[in-house]
């Protein structure tokens, strides 16, 4: 099953602390949840004006949200995101280290900036509305790829 999916974080060089993160898998099933555990005050300027506003409020645990991702990604996913590799750390480091991730999942993310690379570098729908929310913005990642899947297939 592919699953696009987007993080929203807080990095300092050393760190990456999930605030969020949405999924949306190839027969449409989303999946939202912000994290309980982070702590949005080491939140630079630009995450304070452009991720936090969009946030529920509703957090989740760490415990809760792998429970809820293991559920929703089932066994053999196929992940998929845009410069992927932040947010692959993020989503591993939700169940502690790439190492403690699921029996059945990849070490590895796939990443549509690749794709899109490879076929020549096309311009992209735009996404219009939600940037950096993380749900909207995995929904984009899967417009986008089925985009791009198109334009390879042709």
């Amino acid at each position: 099953m592919k699953i696009w999916f987007d993080t929203e974080f807080i990095e300092d060089g050393k760190t990456i602390d999930l605030i969020s993160i949405g999924m949306v898998r190839e027969d449409g099933a989303t999946y939202y949840a912000e994290n309980a555990e982070c702590r949005l005050g080491l939140a630079s300027d630009w995450v304070k004006q452009n991720v936090i506003p969009h946030l529920t409020g509703k957090l989740t645990g760490q415990s809760q949200m792998q429970r809820e991702i293991i559920e929703f990604a089932g066994e053999n996913p196929e992940f998929w995101a845009y410069y992927a590799s932040y947010d692959w750390v993020a989503l591993c480091q939700i169940f502690g280290t790439m190492m403690a991730l699921p029996e059945g999942w990849p070490m590895y993310c796939r990443d549509l900036k690749q794709l899109r690379d490879e076929i020549g570098n096309p311009d992209l729908p735009a996404q219009v509305e939600g940037e950096h929310h993380a749900l909207a913005d995995a929904l984009w990642t899967k417009q986008a790829w089925d985009f791009l899947a198109a334009l390879k297939a042709a």
